[in-house]
């Protein structure tokens, strides 16, 4: 069975983001946001159509600002449905936009989304399924996983034997960090 780190480098869209930030830890919200989103949209289709299109997402979500996102309306939704440069899924847009008003709600409780997940940490997979299930929406267990191992809060990203796991293990990502207590 191949895995990401077997396909992914040297392709033109699935090698940077393998190389340069799957599984990488982060802490600015836009970002945070968008690894969400990317998430989210990617439920039932391919990664490669999510990095296809992330340009345009970039753009049309208003660069990922949780506090831009948070503050879209209806017309804003129906702006985003009808955008060819995105996913036009409205229960994932619709989804998006609510998450960036939880973003913005965790931020000024912690400090930014990386805060309140260092401060949920650490929990097993079906823990972190069940707090984003009662948090965001569009979080199932794929789209939970996928998005805490992109940041580094659960392992898998990478296989020990990648180059980029050795780069990423050098940052002390969360899941390897020692639990507290």
């Amino acid at each position: 069975m191949s895995t990401y780190c077997d396909v992914a480098p040297g392709h033109p869209l699935h090698g940077p983001y393998h190389d340069r930030e799957y599984g990488v830890p982060a802490r600015d919200d836009a970002v945070l946001l968008e690894r969400l989103a990317m998430e989210i949209m990617q439920g039932g289709l391919s990664w490669e159509l999510v990095l296809r299109r992330r340009e345009g997402m970039r753009d049309a979500f208003g660069g990922f600002a949780p506090a831009v996102v948070a503050a879209y309306g209806p017309a804003d939704v129906e702006r985003l449905v009808a955008d060819g440069r995105i996913i036009r899924n409205r229960r994932k847009v619709e989804a998006i936009v609510h998450d960036a008003g939880v973003v913005v709600e965790l931020s000024a409780a912690h400090g930014g989304l990386a805060g309140w997940l260092d401060a949920m940490h650490p929990l097993d997979h079906a823990g972190w399924v069940r707090l984003f299930r009662r948090t965001f929406r569009f979080t199932g267990p794929e789209v939970t996983g996928e998005f805490l191992m992109s940041l580094g809060y659960l392992p898998g990203a990478h296989r020990e034997d990648c180059p980029a796991f050795a780069r990423i293990a050098a940052l002390r990502p969360p899941w390897m960090a020692p639990s507290p207590g």
